[in-house]
C-alpha cells in the first residue's frame, strides 16, 4: 500500500506501531489533544447551545501544520488514538482541525501494541463513534462550568488562587469529612489477653475472647488464673477454598501498585502508559476484567507447562464496577511468555505485578484447612481461641498473594479434652484505633465504590489536591505517645511493667489542611448539589448513557446549568464571608488569650490583643480546629536558645519555609524530623560543623587584587566574583591559568547582573 497516514498520540507508541506497518505506511504522533478550550476564557457558547469554542494553543500549531500537510499528501489516513472517550474526541478534533476527507479517512482502535492487533484494526476501520465524543465533550464542558464559576467565588469569598472541581471537590471532602471522623474518635484503653500454651511438645499461642475496659478486671482475670488447669473444649475444622482476585483494571492496579510497590498514583499511570506504549501491555484504562481468548489459551499453556495441569482453572471475571464503560480487555501482559523485560526498576516491578496477576486469575484456587479451638480454663469461664490455617493446595498462591494473606503456624494433633501447659498469660493494654486516614490507593478504591470520575481521572485529581492547591498533604502523623502498664502471670507471680505506646501514628496518608477544610466547609453549605456524592455518581451515568446514545449531551448540560448559575449569582451577591478562626484558650502564665486563624501566608496563632499581639505559624500537620491549648503554647518558645558553640550563641527559630538555626550570620535548615523546641546542642554542633565543611568546598584558586577579581573555586565549579557580581567561567577553561586580562574580558562579554544581586549557577542532579 502507498500513501497510508496513521496518527497516534505518542511518539512512543508512534515509534513501536511504525516497526509492525514498514513501508507504504507513515506513523506520526499527534501529541495529544491538537485542540482545546482557552486556558483564560470560559470558551463556552452557553446562549448557544453551550457549543464549546475550541483553540489550538500555541504550542501545537506546529505538529498540527505538519500533520496537514501530512495528511495532504496522503490517500488514507488512519486514526489510531486510543480507544477511550478521550481518545474518540481526539481522532475527532484530528479530523475537524485536518479538513480530513470521510472516504479515505478510517478509524482503528486496538487494545494492545502488537503485529497482529494493529494488522486486525487495519482491517477492521470504523467510523468515529459521535457517542464517545459527545460523552467526553459533556465531561469537558460540565467541568469546565465548574470549575469557571465556582472558582471566582471561592477567590471572593475565601481566599485568591483556589479552586474547585466536579470530582476534585469531592474527593476532597472525603479526606476532609475521613480527618473529622478521626478527630471526633476518643480512643479508650482495654486489655488484650493471650495465653502461651505447650501441647505435645509444641507452643501453641491463643486470644482470650474478651477484652478487659480496665487494669483492675485484667489483674482480677490474672489473679483467678492462678494455678488453673487447661484443656481443649472445642475443635472445629473446615476446608475452604481461596479463589484468584481478577486480572487488574485501572483501578485495582493503581490500588494494588500503592500496596504492594508503594506507587503514588500519577507514578503507576505513567510507568503503565510507557509499558502500554512498547507494545508490553494491553491498554492501561479500562474498566474491564475480561480477558481475550487468546490470553486465557496462551496463560493455559504457560501453567501447564511451568506448574502441571492441576494447576489450571480458566475463568472468565465479570466486571463489577459501578458504571464501567467501554467493553475493553483488562490489564495484562501482551505475551504471557514475557515472564520479565527490560527497562527501569519501576517498570520492571510493575509489569512482574501485572505478569503475575494475570497467569494467576487462570490458576486453580487455593485449598485451605481452617481450624479453630477453644481451650477451656477450670478457674474462669472466658475461653482462648487458636487459629490456624493449613494450606493443603496452594493453587494460584504459588505465584500471587495478597499483603494480607498471613498463615498461622500449622498445630499439632489434639483432640478434645486434651490438657494444655500454661506457660503464662499476657495481659497487655491497648488503645482502640479509628478509622484510618486515606492512601491514594484507599481514596481510589473509595472513589471507585461511589461511582465518582473516572479511573483515568483520579491521578490528576489527587494531584491537584496534592501539589496543585494545597488542600491536602501527603505525609505521616507521628502519633501521641502514651505510657501503658502491661500485665503478665508467670510461675504463679504476677508482675507489672511499664512501657511507651504510640497511638494513632500512620505513614504516606492524605492529609488536609486548614485550606482545604475551609473550601470544603463553604461548598458544602452552599453548593450541596455539587458536593453530593450521589449527585456526582449521577452525572457519571448521564455521560454512559450519552456514550450509548440514549441522551443528547447539551440537554443533561442544559438541565445542570440554570439552577447552578444561579446559586453562583446568589453567592457572589451575599455578604457571607469564610473565616476560619477559634478561640484555643488562655494564657495560664500572662492570662492572654490565644486565637487561631488562617492570614494571607496561611494558618497562624495569634497571643493577646493590640500592639503587644504575637503571632506563630502552625507547624506541620497541625489544624486550627483541632490544635490544643499547649500545642498552640508551645509555638511561642520560638525564637530558642539552645546553647552557645565556640562562644557564639546557638538559636533555634521557625521560619516561613521551616525550623532552622542561627548561628552566628549563619542560618542553618533543621533536617526533617528534627524539633526545633527539642533540638540539643550537641544535635546543633553537628549540623554547624557539616555546613562549615560543605562550606570549605570555596577556596580561592587566584586573585588580582588591585582590580578586585577572584578566581573562586565554588560547590558547583569555578567562577569569577568581581564587585560583587559572579561570572560564569566558559566550560573547557582551566581557571588556574587565567590571566587578569581574559578574566575582565569574561566579565566585560557577560550581561550585567543586576546590582548588589549575585547570579547562581547551579548543576544538574
Amino acid at each position: 500500500m502507498e500513501g497510508n497516514l496513521v496518527i497516534v498520540e505518542s511518539p512512543a507508541k508512534a515509534k513501536t506501531i511504525q516497526k509492525f506497518l514498514g513501508e507504504g505506511f507513515v506513523v506520526k504522533s499527534s501529541f495529544g489533544h491538537i485542540r482545546d478550550l482557552q486556558d483564560k476564557n470560559l470558551s463556552i457558547d452557553i446562549e448557544g447551545g453551550f457549543i464549546p469554542e475550541y483553540v489550538i494553543p500555541a504550542a501545537k500549531k506546529k505538529v498540527v501544520a505538519e500533520l496537514k500537510a501530512a495528511a495532504q499528501n496522503a490517500k488514507t489516513v488512519w486514526l489510531a488514538s486510543d480507544e477511550d472517550r478521550e481518545g474518540e474526541a481526539i481522532s475527532w478534533h484530528l479530523a475537524q482541525t485536518l479538513g480530513l476527507d470521510t472516504g479515505s479517512t478510517h478509524r482503528i482502535v486496538f487494545h494492545e501494541i502488537t503485529k497482529d492487533a494493529i494488522l486486525n484494526a487495519i482491517q477492521n476501520p470504523r467510523s468515529i463513534d459521535m457517542g464517545l465524543v459527545n460523552a467526553q465533550q459533556a465531561r469537558r464542558v460540565l467541568d469546565r462550568l465548574v470549575g469557571f464559576e465556582l472558582s471566582p467565588v471561592l477567590w471572593r469569598k475565601i481566599q485568591r488562587g483556589l479552586s474547585a472541581g466536579r470530582v476534585q471537590s469531592v474527593a476532597l471532602r472525603l479526606v476532609v469529612d475521613r480527618e473529622r471522623e478521626i478527630a471526633a474518635f476518643v480512643p479508650e484503653t482495654y486489655y488484650k489477653v493471650d495465653g502461651n500454651f505447650v501441647a505435645s511438645g509444641n507452643k501453641v499461642k491463643g486470644t482470650l475472647d474478651t477484652r478487659f475496659k480496665g487494669i483492675e478486671d485484667a489483674m482480677k482475670f490474672l489473679e483467678d488464673s492462678k494455678g488453673a488447669s487447661y484443656s481443649i473444649k472445642s475443635i472445629d475444622r473446615k476446608e475452604g477454598t481461596r479463589m484468584p482476585a481478577a486480572p487488574f483494571t485501572t483501578s485495582t492496579l493503581q490500588q494494588e501498585a500503592a500496596q504492594k510497590l508503594r506507587f503514588p498514583v500519577s507514578v503507576t499511570m505513567r510507568v503503565a502508559q510507557s509499558l502500554y506504549e512498547r507494545g508490553l501491555i494491553t491498554y492501561m484504562r479500562t474498566d474491564s476484567t475480561n480477558l481475550s481468548s487468546l490470553a486465557i489459551g496462551t496463560a493455559k499453556q504457560y501453567i501447564n507447562e511451568n506448574f502441571g495441569p492441576e494447576y489450571h482453572h480458566a475463568r472468565q471475571f465479570k466486571t463489577h464496577s459501578k458504571g464501567a464503560q467501554e467493553a475493553h480487555e483488562a490489564i495484562r501482559p501482551t505475551y504471557i511468555s514475557n515472564t520479565g523485560i527490560e527497562g527501569t526498576a519501576q517498570e520492571q516491578k510493575l509489569y512482574s505485578l501485572i505478569w503475575r496477576r494475570t497467569v494467576a486469575s487462570q490458576m486453580a484456587e487455593a485449598k485451605v484447612m481452617n481450624t479453630s479451638i477453644k481451650v477451656a480454663s477450670d478457674k474462669r469461664p472466658e475461653l482462648f481461641g487458636v487459629q490456624a490455617t493449613q494450606i493443603l493446595f496452594d493453587g494460584f498462591m504459588k505465584l500471587y498473594t495478597s499483603e494480607d494473606t498471613q498463615e498461622d503456624a500449622v498445630l499439632p494433633e489434639m483432640h478434645i479434652g486434651d490438657k494444655l501447659e500454661c506457660k503464662g498469660i499476657n495481659a497487655d493494654c491497648k488503645y482502640t484505633q479509628p478509622v484510618s486516614r486515606f492512601s491514594e490507593g484507599s481514596l481510589v478504591k473509595k472513589l471507585e465504590e461511589l461511582g465518582i470520575g473516572r479511573p483515568s481521572t483520579y491521578a490528576p485529581t489527587i494531584n491537584t489536591l496534592t501539589t496543585g492547591r494545597g488542600y491536602i498533604i501527603k505525609g505521616d502523623k507521628e502519633g501521641q505517645k502514651v505510657q501503658v502498664r502491661n500485665l503478665a502471670l508467670k510461675g504463679g507471680e504476677i508482675t507489672e511493667s511499664s512501657k511507651t505506646e504510640t497511638i494513632g501514628a500512620e505513614k504516606g496518608r492524605l492529609i488536609p489542611q486548614d485550606i482545604g477544610m475551609m473550601v470544603t466547609d463553604y461548598l458544602t453549605a452552599n453548593f450541596s448539589d455539587i458536593m453530593d456524592y450521589d449527585f456526582t455518581a449521577n452525572v457519571e451515568k448521564d455521560f454512559d448513557s450519552i456514550a450509548e446514545g440514549e441522551l443528547e449531551w447539551q440537554s443533561v448540560i442544559s438541565k445542570f446549568y440554570s439552577p447552578f448559575h444561579n446559586k453562583v449569582q446568589e453567592s457572589i451577591q451575599d455578604k457571607q464571608y469564610s473565616h476560619l478562626e477559634r478561640t484555643i484558650g488562655t494564657d495560664p502564665e500572662t492570662g492572654e488569650v490565644l486565637i487561631a486563624r488562617f492570614g494571607q501566608f496561611g494558618p497562624y496563632v495569634q497571643k493577646g490583643d493590640g500592639p503587644g499581639k504575637v503571632c506563630a505559624s502552625l507547624g506541620k500537620g497541625q489544624l486550627i480546629e483541632s490544635i490544643t491549648l499547649e500545642e498552640a503554647l508551645r509555638l511561642f518558645q520560638l525564637p530558642r536558645t539552645v546553647g552557645e558553640y565556640d562562644g557564639i550563641s546557638v538559636i533555634a527559630l521557625k521560619g516561613r519555609y521551616g525550623p532552622y538555626l542561627r548561628y552566628g550570620e549563619k542560618n542553618i535548615s533543621l533536617p526533617r524530623g528534627i524539633d526545633p523546641l527539642g533540638i540539643t546542642i550537641e544535635q546543633c554542633v553537628t549540623l554547624i560543623e557539616e555546613t562549615k565543611s560543605k562550606d570549605s568546598q570555596v577556596a580561592l584558586i587566584k586573585e588580582f587584587a588591585g582590580r578586585d577579581i577572584q578566581v573562586i573555586n565554588g560547590r558547583y565549579g569555578p567562577y569569577i566574583k568581581h564587585a560583587g557580581n559572579n561570572y560564569k567561567i566558559p566550560r573547557g577553561t582551566d581557571a588556574a591559568a587565567l590571566t587578569e586580562a581574559e578574566c575582565q574580558k569574561i566579565i566585560d562579554s557577560a550581561p550585567a547582573p543586576s546590582a548588589g544581586k549575585t547570579r547562581r549557577f547551579s548543576k544538574k542532579r
